[in-house]
């Protein structure tokens, strides 16, 4: 049997979300019988003192920070064990939101109008509501929406106390809905819709509420085109494996992209084992399918 190593926990601000996930692909990945599975929590941003002989693949069910954003990934490339997800260079592309930008804007995928500012910004360049993130995080940590000027320098500290540094990328809030499209292995799979109270997609409603609901979108041509973007921007960033691709799309029809997220959470709550499951697939059919697609950067 081939001997899986699956890396959870981490530093970041997502490792309890990060040991939800690792824990249920442990599950998932022994329920098949056909793999001996270790479950790793890391404590610290290295895999010093972690023992991975033996290891034909690993697992990565990290989000954020280190485990997210090319570090694990260079290790595990200087150790040729084919790993889950995209090489180190997309990962830390993809992590970066403001370099995702750059590049998405440079192939004509249409992103939300953005700017960078600093945390002691005094006035917002971009006309309300917008959208304030941390440039380097996920799960909706520390992102807010600010609809008043009032609120505006309770967001920019907010996405400082999240880790942001010295850059904090402001983005035009996008009316219309929230979607988000998983690949896997460069197949699309079915797009959920996102319909979170109020309208509004943060920490609380992505992990604790249980009033978001997740539909299936059945508009076919929303579908097709949504697909297609998500592939194009898995392109230009050269992700491989698996990748969920965020969007928003206007009354209209148009549809933007917010963010790619290479390391997907595998929750009670997440998105890209629902539409894998969509597919045909059982949860455990999910995680073995990204499994499967696991490889190493060869240059």
């Amino acid at each position: 049997m081939e001997k899986i190593f699956v890396l959870m926990g981490g530093t970041s601000n997502e490792r309890k979300v990060s040991l939800e996930s690792g824990r249920n692909v442990v599950e998932a990945l022994k329920s098949l019988g056909k793999y001996e599975v270790v479950g790793v929590d890391l404590k610290e941003d290295s895999l010093e003192g972690v023992d991975l002989s033996g290891a034909d693949k690993v697992y990565i069910a990290l989000h954020g920070g280190w485990g997210e954003s090319g570090g694990i990934q260079a290790e595990l490339n200087k150790l040729r064990i084919p790993y889950t997800g995209p090489g180190a260079e997309a990962s830390r592309i993809a992590m970066d939101k403001i370099a995702t930008k750059q590049l998405l804007d440079a192939r004509g995928i249409p992103t939300a109008p953005w700017a960078v500012v600093k945390a002691d910004c005094a006035v917002c360049p971009l006309p309300l509501p917008v959208v304030v993130k941390p440039p380097c995080d996920g799960s909706s940590v520390g992102i807010s929406k600010v609809a008043q000027a009032s609120g505006w320098a309770r967001a920019l500290e907010a996405a400082k106390a999240a880790g942001s540094g010295e850059d904090i990328l402001v983005e035009a809030f996008i009316p219309g809905i929230e979607t988000t499209v998983g690949v896997i292995g460069g197949e699309a799979l079915p797009v959920i819709e996102i319909v979170a109270k109020d309208g509004w997609y943060g920490y609380e409603e992505k992990y604790l509420s249980q009033e978001t609901r997740y539909p299936f979108l059945e508009d076919p041509v929303l579908c097709a085109e949504l697909k297609r973007l998500a592939l194009a921007a898995c392109e230009a960033i050269g992700c491989r494996g698996v990748t969920r691709v965020d969007f928003r799309v206007t009354p209209e029809g148009k549809c933007y992209v917010l963010e790619l997220n290479t390391s997907p959470g595998f929750t009670s709550h997440s998105l890209v084992p629902k539409a894998g499951m969509k597919t045909g697939l059982s949860f455990a059919g999910v995680c073995d399918k990204i499994l499967g697609k696991a490889d190493y950067d060869h240059e």
